[in-house]
């Protein structure tokens, strides 16, 4: 069984109080190859720079281990014997959380001392099945382990939270416990029936921000939740360049016309040739939104128009430092970026004829040509963003 689903995975962090450096660590990493995805959440005791690189050796370590495939239970073993172990409380430094999801969609999930990991179906919460795994020998011997297997359903969602979300609040008239893992979860289903389709990334800031909140803005630990979630692909077209034979305008065209999701069109050259072949017009803004590229223009039926090389390479540079935090203005590299983190597959069509105005020796070397640098933006799409990427040359 193929999935036929795509799985947005996104997190969300908040230092605790007073604190440059988040002592929670997720990490995720897209297996091409293999088409899976494995994503782990590291907690690392106490709160900055010692917690961080804590954290950072076990997230690290938990993935390359998942990734061997080797079994659960020796993944558990492997792991927890490989930890520090603080010599006053005599418990590891870290706690752990590992999804892995496999091409065939079955996802397995391995926790160690992290709250429960929330599943939901829907806006309904799913129970996997838990099953403890105790161990049986080395410095951890007795540690109780969780772990479930299960097949996702499209609409889906994986909660992984560390304590500081759980334990938020703790000691107030609301929460003297904390916040604690079934009111996450019922928080969490409350937000997706009203909002069926709430993204991954804003599923796990409003959970971040609510713990936040129950600590009265002073977070009193590391906050983090990441979020999974398995939904139907949203896709997009990004069309640039001249097609290498004259013949095939018809053809670009006609892809363009009909393809089902977003359409781009980087350069000038290429935004004429749809405009004539599609019988439609160009209209030029003549607002710089950005003092460094041509404006953008607009054309019926296509999402995005702009000019072509130098705002790719805009693009490749805004994507090279891009995170959850950074702010995109409106200028047309930024409105690109925008459309690329709001869809999961992404269809490039590149054509090959050589623009003449690219051939003067006396432009700056930057204008490289235009394969380089969308195979560049593929390369941080797929490796930073988990984006499913296809090309197409014309």
């Amino acid at each position: 069984m193929q999935k036929d689903f795509y799985i947005e995975v996104n997190s969300q962090q908040r230092n605790h109080y007073g604190e440059r450096i988040c002592g929670d660590v997720f990490l995720n990493k897209y297996i091409k190859e293999e088409d899976r995805i494995i994503a782990v959440l590291s907690d690392g005791m106490g709160h900055g720079v010692k917690a961080n690189i804590l954290a950072t050796l076990t997230a690290t370590m938990a993935l390359n281990f998942t990734r061997e495939h080797k079994e659960v239970d020796l993944i558990a073993e492997i792991i927890m014997n490989t930890l520090p172990v603080c010599s006053n409380r005599k418990i590891a430094y870290s706690t752990f959380t590992i999804a892995d999801i496999e091409s065939s969609g079955k996802v397995n999930i391995l926790e160690y001392d992290n709250p429960l990991t929330i599943i939901l179906r829907g806006s309904k919460l799913f129970d996997p099945q838990w099953k403890e795994i105790i161990l049986e020998k080395g410095q951890h011997a007795g540690k109780i382990l969780r772990s479930c297997t299960f097949i996702p359903e499209k609409e889906d969602r994986i909660i992984i939270c560390s304590d500081g979300a759980s334990q938020s609040g703790m000691g107030s008239d609301s929460f003297p416990f904390g916040w604690e893992r079934d009111n996450i979860a019922s928080y969490a289903a409350t937000l997706v029936s009203g909002n069926p389709s709430l993204s991954a990334s804003m599923l796990a800031s409003k959970i971040v921000s609510m713990a936040y909140k129950n600590d009265h803005y002073k977070a009193k630990d590391d906050i983090s939740c990441a979020v999974m979630y398995f939904r139907e692909p949203r896709k997009l077209l990004l069309c640039t360049g001249p097609p290498y034979e004259k013949e095939k305008d018809r053809e670009l065209a006609a892809k363009v016309k009909n393809y089902p999701g977003r359409v781009i069109l980087c350069g000038g050259t290429t935004a004429d040739i749809i405009a004539r072949e599609l019988n439609r017009k160009i209209v030029d803004n003549l607002i710089f939104e950005d003092p460094e590229l041509p404006p953008e223009s607009f054309l019926e039926g296509i999402d995005l128009v702009t000019e072509g090389i130098l705002t790719l390479q805009k693009v490749n540079v805004i994507l090279k430092t891009f995170n959850n935090s950074v702010k995109l203005g409106k200028g047309p590299a930024d409105k690109i970026v925008r459309l690329l983190m709001e869809s999961d597959e992404i269809h490039f069509i590149i054509g090959t004829r050589i623009n003449i105005a690219h051939q003067d020796p006396t432009l700056p070397v930057e204008l490289e040509i235009r394969r380089t640098v969308i195979k560049r933006i593929a390369r941080l799409l797929e490796e930073n963003w988990i984006k499913k990427i296809s090309f197409e040359y014309i």
